[in-house]
């Protein structure tokens, strides 16, 4: 039986841990390359990560996680700084809107211009639900 994927709120992508594994992580923080170290660290990857945009940056700065993180296969997206505020999570599952995606996030179904909350009922879980 396969376990359905949960949703985890992570004000900071920092706080990501082995129960993230396999899980669809909504994160207040930017998409920046450090915040993508912390998932690369990770043994065992979230199946999906959102990030947001942080403005986008100086050379694509706020979303360089999307590239470092399609080798691993893990599907990201980066929501807009304007639609969420940055650290929080929850804003970012409840108002934010999608600027940015790596490939495994479009074979996933997320498009440019969806709120994160349609995404996240794409991939399978419920954003209403209690989460980690």
């Amino acid at each position: 039986m396969t376990r359905a994927r949960q949703l985890v709120l992570l004000d900071s992508i920092a706080h990501i841990g082995a129960p993230c594994a396999g899980q669809v992580v909504v994160s207040g923080s930017h998409g920046g390359g450090s915040a993508a170290g912390f998932v690369l660290e990770q043994p065992a990857p979230p199946h999906a990560v959102f990030f947001n945009d942080a403005g986008v940056g100086k050379d694509g700065a706020g979303m360089v996680a999307l590239s470092l993180l399609e080798p691993r296969g893990v599907a990201c997206a980066v929501y807009s700084h304007l639609s969420a505020r940055i650290g929080d999570a929850a804003d970012g599952r409840d108002h934010g809107v999608i600027t940015h995606l790596n490939a495994a996030a479009g074979a996933e179904g997320l498009a440019v211009g969806m709120a994160v909350r349609d995404a996240l009922a794409k991939l399978g879980v419920d954003p209403l639900a209690k989460t980690r």
